[in-house]
């Protein structure tokens, strides 16, 4: 007797978390309580191995560096451009954007936004403030904001989906979203849940 075949989607996502430097616990945590399969990644053969990418807060210069060194870059911006889910929090979307406001800052360039770093404030302005996000629901969204960036210029291409004191604060492009803010310490699954569905429609697309 055949095997049966069962649809990709009855498959849980793998999402993998850039495990180079940040918050990489809390998202796997989060990924879990949302359905996913979570995955560390550090090495090409890992990237490859995930349907989609999540990088999370710490240093963002840093961590281009990390991606050099661990020879990361050219596979990570390869697949994402190939239609990759990737979502960049806080130090992750400022590693994702064309550039940095008023700094010669190197970084991946997969969303067409210009940033600016601690635009919020350093590490004693932190504050959580409910968000207005209608792709999430009727109900506000806790924006955990810590040394948080903001997004100053948006391209013509680019969605921006909350804003903050006049800012953007949770873009996206296609297959690239960014948030300024920290989904992983909410305890609102929501916005996992979102890049969830992203990765499962983009394995639906590669499957058909």
């Amino acid at each position: 007797m055949e095997t049966e075949l069962k649809p990709v989607t009855n498959v849980p996502a793998s999402v993998g978390v850039l495990a180079l430097q940040g918050d990489v616990e809390e998202h796997l945590h989060a990924l879990a309580r949302a359905g996913a399969a979570p995955r560390l990644v550090k090495t090409a053969a890992e990237l490859e191995a995930v349907d989609g990418l999540i990088v999370p807060g710490g240093e963002s210069t840093t961590v281009i560096r990390l991606l050099d060194r661990f020879e990361l870059a050219e596979p990570l911006v390869a697949r994402v451009r190939a239609g990759m889910p990737f979502w960049g929090t806080c130090m992750g979307m400022i590693v994702a954007a064309h550039d940095v406001a008023q700094l010669d800052q190197a970084t991946l360039d997969l969303i067409d936004i210009t940033v600016r770093r601690n635009a919020f404030g350093r590490q004693i302005a932190s504050e959580e403030a409910d968000l207005v996000i209608p792709v999430l629901g009727e109900r506000p969204f806790p924006g955990v904001f810590i040394r948080a960036p903001w997004v100053e210029r948006a391209g013509p291409d680019v969605e921006v989906l909350a804003t903050h004191r006049g800012y953007g604060v949770f873009v996206r492009q296609g297959n690239v979203i960014g948030t300024s803010f920290h989904p992983e310490l909410s305890g609102d699954g929501r916005l996992h849940e979102y890049f969830i569905g992203m990765v499962q429609s983009a394995r639906k697309a590669a499957a058909a």
